[in-house]
C-alpha cells in the first residue's frame, strides 16, 4: 500500500504529464495523435479533482473507478469542478486509447484528461506509487497507486488513498461527498 507524503492543506508539487489532445482525426482508434504536455500549474486558480489509477484497461479501473467519474460529469461541473484528471504510468498512447474506449471526448474532453505519468515519478513525490512487480505475477512494475485528490488552487483539500484492493475512497461518491 501507498504511503502518502502529502497531507490536506498541503499545495500540491509541481508535476509534468504527457496527453494526447482530443481532436476529431483522433477519434478512430486507429489514429495515435501527438503527445503534449501538462504541467500541474495549468490548474492554478481551479478546482480539480484528480484519481489515479494502477492502470489503464485494468478490470477495477476501467469498469468500476473510471466509469462513475463520466457518468456523474455533470455532478461535478454542478459542484465547481473545473477538470477532472485520470492519471496512470501508462504512456500517453495508452492513456489516449483509453479515454477513447471510455468515450472521452466532446463535452468531456478536456475536462477529463487521461494523463500519462509514465515513470510515476509525480505521484512518487507524493508518496502514492506503488510497486506491482509482483503483483499477481502481472509484472506491472512501479505504477501510480489508486486515490483520488481534490485541488483548490493547487492546494490538496481532499485525499482519499484507498487502503485496500477496491473503490472506496477515490471513488466518485466519495470524493462529490467531499466537494
Amino acid at each position: 500500500m501507498a504511503n502518502p507524503t502529502v497531507r490536506v492543506g498541503d499545495v500540491v508539487p509541481t508535476g509534468t504529464f504527457w496527453y494526447v489532445p482530443y481532436t476529431p482525426e483522433t477519434d478512430d482508434l486507429a489514429a495515435c495523435g501527438v503527445p503534449t504536455k501538462i504541467s500541474t500549474d495549468a490548474w492554478k486558480g481551479k478546482k480539480v479533482v484528480l484519481i489515479s489509477v494502477p492502470g489503464a484497461f485494468t478490470p477495477t479501473c476501467h469498469a468500476n473507478h473510471l466509469p462513475p467519474y463520466i457518468q456523474k460529469y455533470d455532478e461535478f461541473k454542478a459542484k465547481g469542478v473545473d477538470q477532472i484528471a485520470v492519471v496512470t504510468a501508462n504512456d500517453a498512447f495508452v492513456m489516449s486509447g483509453w479515454g477513447k474506449a471510455l468515450g472521452f471526448k466532446d463535452k468531456t474532453f478536456p475536462q477529463i484528461l487521461p494523463l500519462s505519468d509514465p515513470t510515476a515519478a509525480w505521484t512518487s513525490q507524493l508518496g502514492l506509487s506503488v510497486d506491482l512487480s509482483k503483483a499477481n505475477e502481472l509484472g506491472l512494475g512501479l505504477r501510480t497507486s489508486r486515490f483520488a485528490l481534490i485541488l483548490d488552487d493547487l492546494k490538496i483539500t481532499y485525499l482519499g488513498v484507498e487502503p485496500a484492493r477496491g473503490v472506496t475512497v477515490s471513488g466518485a461518491d466519495a470524493v462529490l461527498a467531499a466537494l
